[in-house]
């Protein structure tokens, strides 16, 4: 069966789902489609407890509040979610595009929203002997419920922000955090790096830099400990229960190289009027795009979603005038919103 769809967004990230938004009050109806099998992207998969400070009027949310707070929003929309599902061919027909997913899906679509982020996302893996069995049991590349880690030893491999993050809000209720870094300087935010030296100090972590974790000590399907070796050629086995691996992400673009469209460093290019790319009725959001001055910020996209969903109207409705109405006076957003006559 052939889903016909006015808008499919590819990427269930913040972006996004608040394209579903802006196409929502403009009276379009979307179907949303990402890889993975949940929504939220990035915001979900590697800082669901991480406070994020920059939503305007949100002073603090963190990552699976934004989410949860953006599926909020998009309620009175409906979007048709189609989750753990690729986007594997994109091609121009008439009306339209014809869109096909891994598992077989197809849609024809009259515009397309490409908000995926950094594209198809893997984390780095730690490749050592038994680490993939012990996978999301003792090994974990994210974070989903930090309750499972209270009161265990806990290691954390990695030296950027997710890495010392997630040292920083474990650390007080592990029974003992060691953090292990392949190198003396951090890809960290410097605040991040003081604040976790001065819990070194004070004896309430350990830091261990200039090293790698050579081998897993296992008990049976369980893990013991992480063999360490350090700088002056010695090793140290250090008991753990579980391992938080942060080596950071292996993004690729992924079919998305291969569907015609103007690309720059792994980026789409985009104009900064429409947020369209080189195809027209294709429209390109959030960190996947590119163009003069761009910048890698959450509040960023959700302003090309705005541009881009007046543009895709345009389309959509030709030689009909696209109006800028308001929701706190305008009727018919009211209605589309479920707030009229409130």
């Amino acid at each position: 069966m052939t889903i016909q769809t006015d808008a499919l967004i590819i990427g269930a990230g913040p972006c996004g789902l608040f394209q579903v938004f802006e196409l929502g009050l403009l009276g379009i109806k979307a179907d949303i489609v990402d890889s993975l099998p949940a929504v939220g992207g990035q915001c979900s998969w590697l800082y669901p407890e991480k406070p994020i400070y920059d939503i305007p009027a949100v002073p603090v949310c963190t990552g699976a509040e934004l989410i949860a707070n953006l599926m909020k929003q998009i309620e009175p929309f409906k979007p048709t979610y189609h989750l753990g599902e690729e986007v594997v061919e994109l091609q121009a027909v008439d009306g339209g595009f014809r869109v096909c997913t891994a598992p077989g899906k197809e849609f024809r679509a009259r515009t397309i929203f490409i908000a995926g982020g950094v594209g198809s996302f893997q984390p780095r893996k730690l490749h050592l002997e038994g680490a993939d069995r012990l996978e999301d049991r003792f090994i974990h590349y994210r974070v989903q419920d930090p309750a499972i880690f209270r009161g265990k030893r806990v290691a954390i491999l990695g030296g950027g922000d997710s890495a010392l993050d997630w040292a920083l809000a474990l650390g007080p209720e592990a029974a003992a955090l060691t953090l292990v870094h392949r190198r003396d300087d951090y890809r960290a935010a410097p605040a991040s790096v003081a604040q976790l030296k001065a819990r070194e100090a004070s004896g309430a972590v350990e830091i261990i830099e200039s090293a790698n974790a050579t081998a897993l000590r296992l008990d049976g399907d369980r893990l013991t400990g992480i063999e360490i070796s350090l700088k002056d050629g010695s090793s140290r086995l250090l008991d753990v229960d579980h391992v938080l691996v942060f080596f950071g992400l292996s993004p690729k673009l992924g079919p998305i190289a291969e569907w015609g469209l103007t690309l720059h460093k792994k980026a789409i290019t985009v104009d900064t009027e429409a947020f369209q790319t080189n195809i027209p009725g294709i429209f390109a959001i959030g960190d996947i795009c590119d163009y003069p001055g761009k910048k890698k910020l959450i509040l960023s996209g959700f302003h090309e979603a705005a541009l881009a969903a007046f543009a895709a109207k345009a389309l959509l409705e030709p030689g009909k005038k696209v109006h800028l109405q308001y929701t706190t006076t305008s009727p018919l957003m009211q209605k589309r919103l479920g707030v009229a006559g409130e």
